[in-house]
């Protein structure tokens, strides 16, 4: 029976895989639910609901497993995570792999910010040298357990060295071990495209609302080569809309009553989490 690991670099082997990224269990089930083939643990999703701080490297890698494995666990598809910088150098970036791994994940990214790093689409950011990443890229390959555990290696250089310079750490990151490359914040169109034909290996791009990329479709980034398209904090930001409304008009109105129609049932929610409140398991739940 292959692992998830194994069948994440299936999919990919055969074609682009649209990633919804979650920021916990529940919403990855819907992932499932609605027939996705895998979803992405968003770091910034994890520590914006968890802990209501911005993405900068505040979670410990600790936190970062335990809640990426909560999503792991609750679903049958690959689910990969946002690793940060790798929690460290050296021997704690090998540790995170294998914390992951036994987690239950299929893959990663690690990138090359500087620790503390920054949401990737704000300015201000800064990268390491090139030698320190690719020593984290080369601990993570060796830590591995599982050959098929899919290492992608996260790029920021655009916004701080600049094109050029990001396709070279690419092929720099490649030819360390790397299996994928994310090349974060690109600018346009014709940057996703040309970035694509300079690197012939597995790329993931990022469609984040209101940053520095523009907003292009599945299928545009699947033409251009792309073979992970990830949507990290989409449905985080739609669900956090949604609940500031609710929140107005519960207190303007002082009762729920005119949004049942849009809220999740009961049953909805039991079928979602596989919970059935009469199967025997429960009943020394139920008082």
């Amino acid at each position: 029976m292959k692992t998830r690991a194994a069948r994440l670099r299936e999919l990919i082997s055969k074609g682009a895989v649209m990633m919804p990224g979650v920021p916990n269990a529940s919403m990855a089930r819907q992932v499932e639910q609605t027939g996705f083939d895998a979803v992405y643990v968003s770091g910034a999703g994890m520590i914006n609901s968890t802990a209501g701080m911005p993405d900068i490297g505040l979670l410990t890698r600790e936190e970062v497993v335990r809640l990426a494995g909560y999503v792991a666990h609750a679903v049958r598809i690959p689910a990969i995570v946002d690793a940060d910088t790798g929690f460290g150098e050296g021997k704690a970036v090998a540790e995170t792999i294998r914390a992951l791994e036994k987690a239950g994940l299929a893959g990663c990214h690690i990138e090359d910010q500087e620790f503390p790093k920054r949401c990737g689409h704000l300015a201000g950011k800064t990268i390491v040298d090139l030698e320190t990443m690719i020593a984290r890229i080369k601990a993570a390959v060796a830590a591995r357990g599982d050959k098929d555990f899919l290492i992608t290696a996260r790029t920021d250089a655009r916004g701080v060295e600049g094109f050029d310079r990001a396709v070279e750490r690419a092929g720099e990151y490649l030819a360390a071990g790397a299996d994928a490359i994310f090349p974060e914040a690109l600018q346009s169109a014709d940057e996703f495209r040309d970035f694509a034909k300079e690197i012939d290996r597995p790329l993931m791009a990022n469609m984040t609302e209101f940053g520095k990329s523009p907003l292009l479709s599945f299928k545009q980034l699947a033409d251009f080569g792309y073979r992970m398209v990830i949507f990290p904090q989409s449905a985080f930001r739609i669900s956090m809309k949604t609940t500031a409304e609710f929140f107005a008009a519960l207190k303007k109105s002082g009762t729920q009553g005119d949004w049942l129609d849009q809220m999740q049932s009961r049953q909805e929610l039991y079928d979602l989490l596989d919970y059935d409140p009469t199967a025997e398991e429960w009943k020394g739940f139920r008082d």
